[in-house]
């Protein structure tokens, strides 16, 4: 009883001389800021309420702190400095200064972390998608540090204009490309509405022909069709409207006496088989 008592007495006291303490701490917008004291981690709701960056804060109740004032750089370095780095690359902001970001190395981050993510980074002040971080692990959340100066600022450029031109992953090739950036690339891809669609369909058209035994060369986009350019398995090459709903041909390129769209893709290359021999 004489331990517990002075356990509660213990926390008691740490709890007062935490109302009379500032404290540093670091705060997403909406969300809350931590701070420990004697062993314990004590969570408050900042004030004001959409506070984000760094700050130093007074406790003002059991459940509030308020913003006293931001944190300086040198501050924010002291405090980052006994957690350890990782090297990430940026691929979409989150919402506001959060990013979503992939490590540079998979080995290191298993390694240390001992499991490869994709990893929120939360006040992100500076940095550009596919640009390379410098961040902090606290154990709970990533941190940003910096833009890693080291790092080679041609491969942000290279993949930024790749993304920009809706190049598709499987066509990413660069100087200095790692398994890591096609991943990156892959998660940045995702957040822009239809860019996966023309591989989507590609894929479609592709297995149409092959299951009728013919091969796509190339495909363009007329709206409710495709007009497909493909070839018979003898080489020989053909032209045909096909709509995208259920694949039926809207115009097979020859004379079906008025029966084109009794065919699908698929049963197209039969005909067109029967047609040469």
């Amino acid at each position: 009883m004489t331990d517990i008592r002075k356990l509660l007495n213990q926390i008691a006291s740490a709890e007062a001389q935490l109302q009379s303490t500032q404290f540093l701490a670091s705060c997403v917008k909406g969300g809350r800021v931590r701070t420990r004291a004697a062993g314990m981690v004590y969570t408050f709701t900042p004030k004001p309420r959409q506070f984000e960056g760094w700050g130093i804060f007074q406790p003002t109740g059991q459940q509030t702190a308020t913003l006293m004032e931001g944190a300086d750089l040198p501050q924010v370095a002291a405090y980052l400095q006994q957690f350890p780095t990782i090297r990430l690359r940026l691929a979409y902001r989150l919402q506001h200064q959060s990013w979503l970001a992939y490590p540079v190395s998979e080995a290191d981050m298993r390694q240390r972390f001992k499991t490869v993510k994709p990893v929120a980074v939360h006040l992100v002040t500076e940095g550009v998608a596919f640009e390379q971080i410098l961040a902090r692990w606290n154990g709970n959340s990533c941190w940003f540090e910096e833009v890693d100066r080291r790092a080679d600022p041609t491969i942000a450029e290279t993949l930024q204009s790749n993304l920009k031109q809706l190049a598709p992953m499987e066509e990413l090739q660069f100087k200095g490309m790692t398994p890591e950036m096609r991943t990156l690339y892959e998660l940045a891809t995702q957040q822009i509405e239809g860019f996966a669609q023309p591989q989507r369909d590609e894929k479609r058209l592709q297995q149409a022909l092959k299951l009728g035994g013919g091969e796509l060369h190339q495909f363009q986009d007329r709206g409710d069709y495709w007009t497909v350019d493909w070839a018979t398995l003898d080489g020989v090459r053909h032209t045909s409207a096909i709509a995208k709903e259920d694949l039926t041909v809207v115009s097979s390129g020859i004379c079906l006496s008025g029966r084109d769209r009794d065919f699908d893709l698929q049963s197209l290359v039969g005909v067109m088989e029967h047609r040469e021999w």
